[in-house]
């Protein structure tokens, strides 16, 4: 196989239905694909959105709470519902999972780095699949990576991945938005992600934060450890399969 350690991250609309309640076919799909690839004998790591979606579809409200304090006390909700679901997925297929909770603060401080470092290590060498979230029950505006894109490009440096999956809602990188123009051709190779950086656009939906710029700036991160990133649509988890085992990737390939 081209890579062995692999950091998968999913997207709010990838867990969530738009209502902000957990999807959990996709999930559950999502954890059975992740074990079998494990027991392949890959190391994943999952980076995962979605605790304010789901904290937010739990506190009955329409849309992500406007005030700091209510954002945070979704997201402390949504994280317990969020794991309990990942939780009970990956025991059904007898994969040990563990969480771990970042900020910018820990992560750029250097003894918190080391920790993190060493607690992937050590949850990996358990034949344990990490599930990393940003901690936005307590995360402020100075602390906050903000978009789960970046958080997981860190961790793959961190974690000295091999290859970063970005599971999204869109197919790829396209030459000129789709929802727009159906003219635009998706672009199955980038050799530098500061080719396309024009072409990317911010999103910021009912229950999600990110889009294209987030997507690229990860994949910039990613290119300065010599790790190649994958962006493809995540409403089949089983296309990892695909991307992992197959020669030809269905998405975009960020090269290094």
């Amino acid at each position: 196989m081209k890579w062995k350690r692999i950091v998968v991250k999913v997207g709010t609309s990838t867990v969530c239905h738009k209502n902000g309640a957990p999807d959990l076919r996709r999930l559950e799909k999502l954890c059975r694909t992740l074990t079998d690839l494990k027991n392949m004998g890959l190391e994943i790591i999952l980076v995962t959105s979605g605790a304010i979606g789901v904290g937010t579809n739990k506190m009955h409200l329409s849309q992500r709470p406007e005030s700091i304090a209510k954002r945070q006390a979704a997201a402390a909700i949504g994280q317990c519902e969020l794991m309990r679901v990942y939780d009970r997925f990956f025991m059904d297929y007898g994969c040990l999972s563990g969480q771990i909770l970042l900020t910018k603060g820990i992560t750029e401080d250097t003894k918190g780095r080391e920790n993190v470092i060493a607690t992937l290590g050590a949850l990996l060498e358990m034949e344990a699949i990490p599930i990393v979230n940003e901690n936005d029950s307590v995360a402020t505006e100075e602390i906050v990576y903000g978009d789960n894109d970046t958080l997981s490009a860190v961790v793959a440096q961190f974690a000295n991945a091999d290859v970063l999956i970005l599971l999204s809602d869109i197919d790829g990188l396209y030459d000129k938005d789709p929802s727009i123009d159906p003219s635009a051709k998706l672009i199955s190779v980038v050799k530098n992600p500061e080719d396309v950086i024009h072409m990317a656009s911010d999103s910021n939906t009912k229950l999600g934060t990110g889009g294209m710029v987030t997507k690229i700036s990860a994949a910039k991160i990613a290119r300065t450890q010599g790790i190649p990133t994958v962006l493809a649509n995540g409403k089949d988890p089983g296309i990892l399969y695909d991307i992992i085992l197959e020669d030809e990737i269905p998405g975009t390939l960020f090269e290094v």
